[in-house]
C-alpha cells in the first residue's frame, strides 16, 4: 500500500514537474517578446520627443502660410508616431495578458498539486495519531528503527504544516495576480479607445490643411488678408465679451472655495510648460485687448492627452468655432470641481467626455489643440468659484447673425490657477 502512495505521489510531482518545464519555455518566449516591444516603444518615444522639438522651434517662428503648413505637416507625423506608439502599446498589453494568464494556470495548477500532497500528508497523519509510542516499538526491529520512524512522523507533521502555509502563499499570488489582469485588461480598453482618438485627431489635421489651402489657394498674401480678418473677428469678440463679464456681479464667499496655497489640483498634463500666466502680464498687454489673460496657458501638441485636475462633474462642452470661427476658445469643455472650483479648457481637439459625467483625477477628459483664437498648439485653463460661471448664449456683434455659447464669468470671479497646483519650478516655465 505504502509504495502506491509513494508511486502516485511521484507521479503528481513528475507532472508538476513537466507542466513547470513547459510555462518556463512560454514565459521565456514571451517576456522575449515584450522586451522587444518595450524597446520599439522607446524608441518611437524618441522619434515622438524629436517632432515636439520641431514643432516647439516652428512656434517661434514668424506667423507665414509656409510655417503652417509645415508645422500641420509635422503635427501630422506626430499623431501618426503616436498612433504607432500606441499601437506597440497594445501589442505590449496583449502580451502582459497572455504572461498572466499563463501565471494564473500555473499558479492554479500549484495549488491543485498541493491540495492532492496536503491530503496525502493529512491521511498518513490520521494513520499514525492511531498508532501509539509501544506499538511503532513493536513494529520494529531496533531502537535505532524505532526513533527513525518516530523522527519520520515529525517530518510528516512539519511537512502538513508547509503545505498549509505554501498553499495560503499560492492563494495570495493567484488573487494579486488576477487583480493584475483586471487593470491590464482595463489599460488594453484605454489603449484601444486613445488609438481610435488619435485615428480622429489625424482626420481633422489633414482637413485643417486642406481647408487653409483652399481659403488661401496657397498664397502668402492670402493668408495674411485671413489673419488679420480672424484677428479683428477675435478682437470685437474680446471686447464684447469684456463688456458683458464687466457687468455681472459676483461677490466671492471665500468659505466656498480652498484657500490660496492649498493644493486641490493636479496638472492637466503629464509634461508641464507653462507659456502664459494667469492676468496682467509682459505679454497680456500686447496680446489681448483687455490687457489680462484670464487663464493660463501650457505649452501641448495637437493630441496631447489632457486630464481631469481633481474628481468633479462636467457642466457642459461645445466649440465657439461653429457660430464664430477663431474668435475665443474653439472647443471647450467645463467641469465643476468637489472642491468648490471649476475650470474651462480651451483651444481642444477632441473631447472625450460628456455633460452630466462624473470624472476622476487623472482621468483623460479630452485631447488638446489649436482650435479658436489661438497662435499656436496649447492648452488654456480659465479657473473660478464653482457658482460664479456659467454656459451662457448671446447673440454676437464679432460674427453678426451667430449665438456664441461658451463659459462666461464677472470680470471679477476669474482665478488664477497656480494658486492651487502643486509648486512649480523653474524649469516649467517658458
Amino acid at each position: 500500500m505504502n509504495n502506491i502512495k509513494k508511486t502516485f505521489l511521484i507521479l503528481i510531482i513528475l507532472s508538476f514537474f513537466i507542466g513547470n518545464i513547459s510555462f518556463a519555455s512560454n514565459e521565456t518566449e514571451l517576456r522575449g517578446k515584450i522586451t522587444e516591444s518595450n524597446q520599439s516603444i522607446d524608441d518611437i518615444n524618441k522619434e515622438i520627443d524629436a517632432y515636439k522639438k520641431q514643432l516647439a522651434s516652428i512656434s517661434e517662428d514668424a506667423d507665414t502660410l509656409s510655417n503652417q503648413v509645415k508645422q500641420l505637416d509635422l503635427t501630422k507625423k506626430k499623431l501618426e508616431a503616436d498612433i504607432a506608439l500606441t499601437e506597440k502599446q497594445i501589442e505590449r498589453d496583449n502580451l502582459d495578458l497572455e504572461l498572466l494568464e499563463q501565471e494564473i494556470n500555473f499558479t492554479e495548477l500549484s495549488i491543485k498539486e498541493r491540495k492532492i500532497v496536503l491530503a496525502q500528508n493529512i491521511r498518513d497523519v490520521y494513520d499514525l495519531s492511531n498508532r501509539n509510542l509501544v506499538e511503532m516499538l513493536v513494529a520494529t526491529d531496533t531502537l535505532t528503527e524505532a526513533w527513525s520512524t518516530i523522527d519520520n512522523n515529525l517530518s510528516l507533521y512539519r511537512a502538513v504544516g508547509e503545505n498549509i502555509d505554501l498553499l495560503e502563499t499560492n492563494k495570495v499570488d493567484l488573487r494579486t495576480k488576477q487583480d493584475k489582469i483586471s487593470d491590464k485588461i482595463k489599460q488594453l480598453q484605454d489603449d484601444k479607445s486613445k488609438l481610435e482618438d488619435q485615428k480622429k485627431i489625424v482626420n481633422q489635421n489633414v482637413a485643417e490643411k486642406n481647408t487653409l489651402l483652399k481659403e488661401t489657394k496657397n498664397q502668402e498674401s492670402n493668408y495674411n488678408a485671413l489673419i488679420a480678418q480672424k484677428e479683428a473677428v477675435r478682437k470685437a469678440f474680446e471686447d464684447e465679451l469684456r463688456q458683458y463679464e464687466s457687468e455681472l456681479s459676483y461677490i466671492l464667499d471665500p468659505s466656498k472655495i480652498p484657500q490660496r496655497g492649498e493644493v486641490v489640483f493636479a496638472w492637466p498634463l503629464t509634461d508641464v510648460l507653462i507659456t502664459q500666466l494667469f492676468g496682467k502680464t509682459v505679454d497680456s498687454a500686447r496680446l489681448y485687448t483687455s490687457g489680462s489673460h484670464s487663464g493660463v496657458d501650457f505649452r501641448a501638441a495637437v493630441g496631447t492627452p489632457v486630464f481631469a485636475m481633481a474628481n468633479g462633474t462636467v457642466v457642459d462642452f461645445g466649440d465657439t468655432d461653429v457660430a464664430c470661427n477663431g474668435a475665443s476658445f474653439g472647443k471647450w469643455i467645463l467641469i465643476a470641481y468637489d472642491n468648490g472650483l471649476a475650470t474651462t479648457y480651451g483651444h481642444l481637439s477632441l473631447i472625450k467626455a460628456s455633460k452630466g459625467q462624473r470624472v476622476t483625477a487623472g482621468q483623460t477628459v479630452a485631447y488638446s489643440g489649436n482650435t479658436g483664437h489661438s497662435t499656436g498648439p496649447h492648452l488654456h485653463v480659465s479657473t473660478y468659484p464653482r457658482d460664479a460661471v456659467e454656459v451662457v448664449g448671446k447673440p454676437s456683434l464679432a460674427c453678426t447673425g451667430k449665438t456664441l455659447v461658451q463659459p462666461r464669468a464677472a470680470t471679477t470671479a476669474y482665478l488664477n490657477l497656480l494658486d492651487y497646483t502643486p509648486k512649480t519650478t523653474p524649469s516649467m516655465f517658458k
